[in-house]
């Protein structure tokens, strides 16, 4: 299963079931995700650390 499909899935869901109130939860996870990866290696790493 690709992730391109679960991306699908879940925005399936989530138009199919009206969980609108879950679309700002899952974008804000995603984007919290996509910094701690892309700030892994870099000069940054320490300044996200301190957010936790």
């Amino acid at each position: 299963m690709s992730k391109l499909s679960i991306i699908a899935e879940l925005w399936a869901f989530l138009r199919e079931r009206k969980k609108w109130w879950l679309a700002p939860i899952v974008i804000f996870l995603f984007l919290l995700g996509a910094l701690i990866i892309f700030s892994e290696g870099s000069a940054v790493a320490p300044f996200v650390y301190t957010l936790f």
